[in-house]
Order: structure tokens, then sequence, then C-alpha cells
């Protein structure tokens, strides 16, 4: 009896298996979630390269005071440039990230694709058979069938599994902050385009005031001395936006590097531990006794 309930189970396991890998019931799923996380990727990335080129227009603009009717030029965007750094390599790390689900994806494709599930259920079937044949019982084809057939079933279903695991995990506890720091760095991109505007302003009515009368220049003077006084704004502007940015920036990384690089070593740890455990397993099913004569 137990050995009849233990093929009928295998039997069952096999059969519902064969079915999600026909179907593609779970690669549905696998796809959806690898596309959102590349997609999350990718727009990440572009935020990181914008923000990096308004850091470098930032740091190449100079505003010029005249206090008194003395010329003196100021670059307060040079501040930025520690967060340039941090930025740049903000962005290499949106690029393995999206690389490595770029991977994902093509493992997907080719473990979910025709061939490889027409392998799979030819394997499967056959061990089906060499299971309930009696005639294989003591057969070495037999365990070795058997350990192909769970072979392919772990690296068939591996990587839809894996798109399962990281999209959970990051909807239960990544989401939220991904999306408020990802705002946060759109924000603090046009608030530093916002200060180069006015900084380029400036620095074209300065060019322009070649051609000025006598009250022009007394008024320019004045203007300038009072600027001369407010020129700290500048300065606090962009210490603010460095200490977002730089804030925010860490925030990414650690999403990234958890969702795209960790959770995927971890979990591939896993499978080379389930696959070793799988070739080694001594797989035995009670053989009906035979009395004695």
């Amino acid at each position: 009896m137990n050995n009849r309930r233990t093929k009928w189970t295998v039997t069952i396991f096999v059969g519902t298996i064969l079915l999600l890998a026909n179907f593609r019931v779970v690669d549905q799923f696998g796809f959806h979630y690898t596309d959102e996380a590349l997609n999350r990727a990718l727009v990440t990335f572009a935020v990181a390269r914008g923000l990096n080129a308004v850091i470098s227009v930032a740091q190449g603009t100079e505003v010029a005071i005249q206090p008194v009717g003395v010329g003196v030029n100021f670059a307060p965007g040079q501040i930025l440039d520690p967060v340039n750094d941090l930025v740049e390599s903000f962005s290499w790390v949106m690029l393995t990230s999206a690389t490595s689900l770029g991977i994902q994806k093509l493992l997907l494709t080719v473990f979910s694709g025709e061939p490889f599930t027409l392998l799979l259920s030819v394997v499967a079937l056959l061990a089906l058979l060499v299971l309930w044949a009696s005639r294989f019982d003591s057969s070495p084809a037999r365990l070795i069938i058997i350990r192909a057939t769970a072979f392919l079933i772990v690296l068939r279903f591996t990587v839809p599994a894996f798109a399962l695991v990281g999209e959970g995990s990051y909807a239960l506890f990544m989401q939220q902050q991904y999306e408020q720091a990802t705002h946060s760095l759109e924000y603090t991109t046009e608030q530093i385009k916002e200060v180069n505007q006015a900084a380029e302003e400036r620095g074209n009515a300065e060019d322009a005031a070649s051609e000025e009368s006598v009250i022009d220049w007394v008024n320019r003077i004045y203007k300038s001395t009072v600027d001369s006084i407010n020129i700290g704004s500048y300065i606090d502007r962009y210490k603010a936006a460095a200490s977002n940015i730089s804030e925010q920036i860490v925030n990414l990384i650690v999403i990234f590097v958890i969702q795209t690089i960790l959770l995927p070593l971890a979990f591939l740890w896993g499978i080379l531990r389930l696959l070793r455990y799988t070739l080694h397993i001594n797989i035995e099913l009670p053989l009906p006794r035979h009395s004695d004569s």
C-alpha cells in the first residue's frame, strides 16, 4: 500500500509540474514581474543620468557680482562636485542592476521556451514509466532518469520562482521607499535646473551691460552689492540639494543591490544546494515483498 501511495504522490506531483510548464502559468507572472523590475531600473538609471547632467551644468555656471564696483566671480555649483561622483557611481550600480535583470529575463525565455519544456515533458513521462514498470525496480537507469527529471524541474522553475520572490519582497518592503526616493531625486533635479537658469540669466544680464547708461550702471552696481549679500542663497540651495541627493541615492542603492544582486546570489546559492541534493539523493521506493516459497 505504501509503495502504491508513494507512486501516486509522485505521479500527481509530476503531472502538476507538466501542466504548469506547458500552460506557462507561472511564466506569465515571471515575465510580468521581471519586466516591471527592469523598467524600474532603467527609469532610475535615466533619473541618475539626468541628475548628473544638471549637476555638471551647475558646476560650470558662474555667478558674477560687483560689490562696490569690484568684479568677483563665484561658482557655487562646485559644492556639488562630491555629490556628482556619487551620482556617477550610482549610475553604474543601476546599469549593473539592469544587466542582472536582463540576464534573468533571458534565462526565463530559455527555460520557459518550447524546446526545454518539451525536453522536460519527455524525461518526466519517461520517469513515470520507469516508476510504474516493475521491471525497472532494480535498474540503475531508474534512479538516473528520476534524478534527471528532478534536475530539469528545478531549472525550469528557478527563474520564474525568483521573479515572484523578488517582486514580492519589493512590494512588501521596498516599494514605498523606492517611490519616495525617486520622486525626491526628480524634484531635486528640477530645483537644480531652476538655480542654474537663474544663474545663467544673471550672467546674460552682466554681458548685456556694455552699452548701459550712467543711471543703469548705478542701478546695476547697487543690485550687485545687494546680490553679494544674498550670494549665500545659491550656496544654501545647492547644499540642500546635495544633502537630499546623497540620502536618496544611498536608499536607492540599498534597494537595487538587495533586489538585483544579493537576493539573486542567495537564491542561486539555494538552487545550487537543491541541485546538489537532487543529484546525490538516494531515491528509493518501497518494493513489493515476495513470500518465501
